[in-house]
């Protein structure tokens, strides 16, 4: 989940004829963010208005509680990135959320690129299309799979701590979306890189997954970071 980097030079985010529509979902998102932490808060309560940093005395300036990394994502003139990508304001990127419950993320998702399963280990996650359109899906503790095709203008609620994934499935166009969470630190545990990367014996995922050490090392080898 990286930021902006190795862009091609086309796609844009959004094009001319989307891109208000689009800005003004955005903008609505993150003004219904807040009500949507508040009703699935699963931070500790605050006992006083905000967690002010430790390196400040006195008045904390109104900087602090001002994001501006997402501005790229609104800029005809930058490039859609090459894989799937996940732009995040949570706690590690925007300290001013600690204890608030609350945080976001702009998902982008090439032709053809998939959000791989993951779960969100201290949040819900309210998935909103802004552009394009993609299968989603999770599967709840009985082993149910639950999955729709979302338009721009859904939006999908994936339960807290249950395995989901998103899938663009147009092979020729982009898709946009954005994720709220009740948590500043939601939290991503993806399942490919945990289960293939995290350095379980290679015997104990050939047993699990019945199948051979040889596929085990083929899957961990793909799932390796690209140098």
């Amino acid at each position: 989940m990286c930021p902006f980097e190795d862009f091609p030079t086309s796609p844009v985010l959004f094009d001319s004829a989307t891109s208000a529509m689009a800005r003004l979902s955005f903008t609505l998102l993150v003004a219904a963010l807040a009500s949507f932490g508040l009703a699935t808060a699963s931070d500790p309560d605050l006992l006083t208005d905000f967690i002010a940093p430790a390196n400040v005395t006195g008045q904390v300036p109104g900087s602090f509680f001002k994001y501006s990394k997402m501005r790229p994502l609104t800029d005809d003139n930058v490039a859609f990135p090459k894989e799937f990508t996940a732009t995040k304001a949570s706690l590690a990127e925007f300290p001013a959320l600690n204890g608030q419950s609350v945080s976001l993320a702009v998902l982008q998702y090439p032709a053809g690129t998939v959000n791989p399963p993951h779960t969100h280990p201290r949040s819900a996650e309210l998935l909103f299309v802004t552009s394009g359109t993609l299968f989603v899906g999770f599967i709840d503790t009985t082993n149910k799979l639950y999955t729709e095709t979302l338009q721009a203008g859904d939006m999908f609620i994936f339960p807290k701590g249950l395995v989901h994934f998103q899938y663009n499935t147009n092979q020729s166009g982009v898709a946009v979306a954005v994720s709220a969470f009740g948590s500043s630190n939601a939290g991503t545990i993806s399942i490919p890189k945990t289960v293939f990367t995290a350095g379980i014996d290679e015997t104990v995922l050939a047993k699990s997954f019945k199948a051979s050490v040889d596929d085990i090392k083929k899957l961990e080898y793909g799932l390796k970071p690209k140098a």
